[in-house]
């Protein structure tokens, strides 16, 4: 099994679901005592966030390249960004390390295609909506990306950093998370991204009926794919 590396903290809440999907799934193939090899460090949510809210992102690169060399010479083989909003700088944090980084929007696209969708919405934080860097990335893959009304964009990120991150999950922000699912999909998406881990501990499958995409899901799965596989990785030039 090849050592799995990952930054995390962006927030703690995720990186745990990550640390515990991780393991549990290994068990799940593997059986028996079976757990995942990892390397995780975790950084300050408040600096790097301080510093996004900034837009000093050379800074935040900085930070997270560290992290990742870090992660490199305690033994990963590959390593994975436990968020989507800090894949702003992921080019920037490949190009500092020797090893393979598993990108998510990479990831979720393939999984888009797999489920043979053409169109599909994007939810996360006001950041990565607003923003082109992940959504564009999931565009080089042939899909077209919905993402909510500018109205809506308040609202997810109040639930993701007043509730989520916190660990408060709320029937009442379900429901509105939910509505807005429903408009993307009158808008023409066939299925939604769940593109913020704290968002799966909101929504599941049974709530909606368009196809739901965990980023985190799905992040573990390829994540696996790849340590349990026989196959060489490439590394990207720098």
């Amino acid at each position: 099994m090849k050592t799995i590396g990952l930054i995390g903290g962006m927030s703690w809440e995720s990186s745990a679901v990550y640390y515990q999907q991780l393991n549990e799934r290994v068990e799940s193939r593997l059986g028996g005592l079976s757990s995942a090899r990892t390397v995780l460090t975790s950084v300050d949510f408040a600096e790097v966030t301080a510093l996004q809210q900034q837009e000093r992102w050379d800074e935040v690169a900085q930070i997270l390249a560290a992290a990742a060399q870090g992660v490199e010479r305690a033994g990963a083989d590959f390593l994975l960004l436990c968020t989507t909003a800090f894949h702003r700088v992921a080019e920037q944090v490949e190009q500092a390390i020797d090893i393979p980084l598993l990108h998510l929007a990479d990831v979720v696209a393939d999984a888009c295609q797999q489920h043979r969708l053409e169109s599909v919405g994007l939810l996360g934080t006001s950041f990565t909506m607003s923003r082109s860097f992940f959504t564009d990335r999931i565009a080089t893959h042939g899909l077209q990306v919905h993402v909510p009304a500018e109205e809506h964009h308040e609202t997810i990120n109040r639930i993701i950093y007043d509730e989520l991150v916190h660990g408060k999950v709320s029937d009442t922000s379900r429901r509105e998370v939910v509505e807005i699912i429903e408009q993307l999909w009158d808008a023409g998406a066939g299925g939604v991204i769940l593109g913020c881990t704290e968002l799966e501990l909101l929504v599941r499958q049974a709530d909606v009926e368009i196809p739901v995409l965990g980023c985190t899901t799905l992040h573990v799965e390829a994540a696996l794919d790849r340590a349990l596989s026989d196959a060489p990785l490439e590394v990207a030039p720098n």
